[in-house]
């Protein structure tokens, strides 16, 4: 229940004036942010997880690609400090995850669940402005720079129509744009993303994946899982390709997402058609095996 509560606390950003105090200047160099060394994991006996290297550094993002029952929920929550690994180690900024309290933990990771029921009957604007718990307590009042942070989150991601609202009376495609705003205001270095696109209709889809790469040119890094070669190619600096509980590839995008992975992910054989930027394509299935 406390690594529960620890995520769920996940979502607040230090004092400052607007979204600009949020992004620090940084390029995807430097330290990582946080380190996955040898991790494994399993449920009931069973592995889930074995031998996953991987690391987040600031600035980047970094998408995670795979079928259902891959681990990558798992392996987020790994990184969150929600699960302890069985084998290897998770650390943040260098540390043992587990020797950093949930509070510490909060304040450098944001977590944006698939989905999520309030306990109490939350408006939208009460739900980002859950994400400055780590910087004020619990029962800390918020302030004038608190107040400044959760509406310029709230404008940002385009739901000031929805702030008075109650979040469990809007759709679950709005829902998952006032978790993201919850995440923004919090203002940690990292965001870490389970199917962020999951209830988002289609133009929603790809605004949110285009904010994901704004927030990261202005230094911030983020995590996202997800079933979409396309979301992975249009958002990400880097593409990991889990698949029987390894990361079986690790690299740029457009080296990594082929059709050649997307058979071996999921079991189909696909044609890429790119776009004209020939930076990104979009995949085809041709027949199922």
């Amino acid at each position: 229940m406390a690594a529960r509560a620890g995520i769920d606390a996940i979502a607040a950003a230090p004092v400052g004036a607007g979204l600009q105090a949020f992004a620090p200047d940084a390029r995807p160099v430097g330290p990582a942010l946080v380190s996955l060394r040898g991790v494994g994991f399993g449920y009931g006996g069973r592995r889930v997880l074995d031998g996953i290297d991987l690391e987040l550094r600031r600035g980047e993002v970094l998408a995670l690609l795979g079928a259902n029952g891959s681990g990558k929920s798992t392996l987020l929550r790994l990184m969150l400090g929600a699960r302890r690994a069985e084998t290897g180690s998770v650390l943040l900024l260098g540390r043992r995850i587990h020797d950093w309290s949930q509070g510490e933990i909060a304040r450098r990771l944001a977590y944006v669940p698939q989905s999520h029921v309030p306990p109490f009957p939350y408006t939208v604007a009460d739900i980002v402005a859950l994400g400055r718990l780590p910087w004020r307590g619990r029962f800390g009042a918020a302030g004038v720079d608190d107040r400044r942070i959760v509406a310029a989150a709230i404008e940002r991601l385009g739901i000031g129509h929805l702030a008075a609202r109650r979040y469990t009376e809007i759709s679950g495609g709005e829902r998952q744009l006032a978790l993201i705003a919850r995440a923004i205001a919090q203002q940690a270095g990292a965001i870490v993303m389970d199917e962020p696109a999951t209830a988002l209709d289609y133009g929603h889809q790809w605004r949110m994946l285009d904010l994901v790469r704004e927030f990261a040119a202005e230094g911030h890094s983020f995590v996202m899982s997800t079933h979409t070669p396309e979301h992975a190619l249009h958002a990400a600096t880097r593409v990991a390709l889990l698949a029987g509980g390894r990361i079986v590839a690790d690299g740029a995008p457009r080296a990594v997402v082929t059709p050649e992975a997307i058979e071996r992910l999921y079991g189909i054989r696909v044609e890429a058609v790119e776009a004209p930027d020939r930076r990104r394509a979009a995949f085809f299935p041709l027949a199922a095996q």
